[in-house]
């Protein structure tokens, strides 16, 4: 229902067709409402923290992406962040964070560390989380900054919003299909190559 001015300009009408409305299917609003409210379990062990400490201050601010609450109970957490090296130590804490978190569930890799082990190729670290829990985003550097973390963010997002769930527990394919996600590294590759021109340290 809307309301519309006559011509006349006396009174109102009612219309029966209002210009505000939009169709959508239902799972894609789901995935919409699922991708914009993401709640996060930090799991920090190193520098990598830092910067993701930093992303949620007031210059960088994931609030923007629904994020600002960090949930540091897995039961009400939906997306793992393990953001720095993992000790063998700590490998039966990880999982057990991750199987008391609910599905629908999500984790990013975040530094070189947590995805492969980076520097600490010794007998103590896991060589990538991914040998623990599965992950759904890498986010390359050592540390990376909080607009790379950022860069992930939106990359688990647009993960989310192609994802295809059941929704209902007995109507339609009870399947979850996710896409193949793609390779920032190749899709950036001639982007890269092609900069010729860089700036100094000092504008950087």
């Amino acid at each position: 229902m809307g309301l519309t001015l006559p011509e006349g300009g006396a009174g109102t009408e009612v219309s029966a067709m209002s210009p505000n409305w939009v169709t959508t299917r239902l799972d894609s609003l789901s995935n919409w409402a699922r991708s914009n409210s993401l709640w996060s379990m930090p799991f920090g062990t190193a520098c990598c923290a830092i910067e993701f400490m930093a992303s949620a201050a007031s210059r960088f601010d994931i609030a923007r992406f629904g994020m600002e609450r960090m949930s540091f109970s897995p039961r009400q957490a939906d997306v793992l962040i393990c953001a720095g090296r993992l000790p063998f130590k700590l490998a039966p804490v990880i999982r057990k964070i991750w199987d008391q978190m609910p599905q629908p569930k999500w984790s990013i890799s975040m530094g070189a560390c947590a995805s492969s082990g980076g520097i600490f190729d010794t007998y103590t670290m896991v060589q990538g989380i991914d040998t623990i829990i599965p992950v759904d985003v890498y986010v390359p550097g050592c540390p990376p900054r909080p607009e790379a973390f950022m860069e992930g963010l939106l990359l688990l997002q647009k993960k989310l919003g192609e994802e295809r769930r059941p929704l209902s527990w007995v109507a339609g394919p009870q399947g979850v299909t996710r896409p193949d996600p793609p390779c920032m590294r190749d899709l950036k590759r001639q982007e890269r190559a092609a900069a010729n021109i860089l700036p100094s340290p000092d504008e950087v």
